[in-house]
């Protein structure tokens, strides 16, 4: 089983932006990182930074942002596209991207469902629930 260490994870970021920025070849994973990395101009100084932020904390009850989870987390979604897994998520997926006309924030929103049931479920102390996950996204929806 893939089991990746905060470093490796954050390793694997700086890695793909300064791979993708030399234009030398990715891998197919690192195409769905890059693409993420593209999306986020905000980060670029971060990942241009590593010997800096490698070990940075970023607090999120200081308002920051986790640039590298926020990262991996729009990589499981797109993950969880190509198999529509949890079942459903792809076609309310493609709803929320009619109903915002942008496929970025549409992937926004559904981190925000992704944060709420991985919450709860460390909340209650329980296996994340799909259907915590895929009612959040129905009521983004409507």
């Amino acid at each position: 089983m893939f089991n990746p260490s905060v470093n490796d994870v954050r390793n694997f970021f700086f890695d793909t932006y300064a791979k993708g920025v030399a234009n030398e070849v990715l891998t197919n994973l690192e195409k769905i990182a890059y693409s993420v990395i593209l999306e986020h101009p905000e980060y670029r100084k971060v990942l241009s930074n590593r010997e800096k932020y490698l070990q940075t904390n970023w607090l999120p009850e200081s308002g920051e942002t986790n640039p590298f989870l926020h990262m991996s987390m729009h990589m499981s979604i797109l993950e969880q596209l190509t198999i529509n897994q949890p079942f459903g998520i792809c076609d309310l997926y493609n709803k929320l991207c009619v109903k915002l006309s942008d496929e970025h924030e549409a992937q926004h929103q559904v981190m925000d469902c992704l944060a709420e049931m991985i919450w709860q479920a460390q909340y209650n102390n329980m296996q994340p629930d799909a259907n915590i996950y895929l009612t959040c996204l129905k009521n983004k929806i409507n």
